[in-house]
């Protein structure tokens, strides 16, 4: 094999190469568990986080491949098996349970500012550590995803609740004159 010789040493690529496999790890995790909610999303906001998953899991999976690929301009293999994500990864499932749509996006939140943090470390890492301007500029346009999706999902679930039943918190129920009240 050819050797990579694009002005960083092979000691520098590979930390590189380190930090996008953690990378790939918990954006693939995240990817899996973003898919698992659009599945078993249920209630009145079924519909509205369906469709926002689908585009997040959608751009997930370009993410994924975008990562692997960098590794391999740096002359490294991106991990790929199940075992490996799960090791190098820093987001955590939760396989035996399934919350409430608010809960779902609250852990999909919950994940997504754990990358953004990641990734801003990650950044100033290959940086100042690994001199590799080219990764740092590619985590920062992964960071400023993750806070686009982690902004959309704040987004739903601020502001007032909407119940099972759908009536809102706080506001009063019309009955009909002589049923009662709720």
């Amino acid at each position: 094999m050819r050797k990579v010789n694009i002005g960083l040493t092979d000691e520098q690529r590979k930390g590189v190469c380190e930090l996008l496999n953690q990378d790939l790890a918990d954006v693939y995790l995240l990817l899996i568990k973003t898919k698992k909610y659009h599945w078993d999303v249920i209630g009145p906001q079924f519909r509205t986080l369906h469709e926002l998953w689908e585009e997040q899991y959608t751009t997930l999976t370009e993410t994924v491949d975008s990562i692997a690929e960098r590794v391999r301009q740096l002359g490294g293999f991106p991990v790929s098996t199940a075992t490996e994500f799960i090791h190098l990864a820093s987001i955590q499932e939760n396989p035996e349970v399934i919350p409430s749509a608010t809960d779902m996006v609250s852990r999909l939140i919950d994940d997504h500012e754990l990358i953004i943090r990641n990734l801003r470390e990650q950044v100033d890492q290959c940086s100042e550590e690994f001199h590799d301007e080219g990764t740092a500029d590619f985590l920062t346009g992964l960071m400023e995803q993750h806070e686009e999706m982690a902004w959309m999902l704040r987004s739903f679930i601020e502001g007032e609740a909407i119940a099972a039943d759908g009536v809102q918190p706080g506001k009063a129920v019309k009955t009909p004159v002589g049923t009662g009240s709720r």
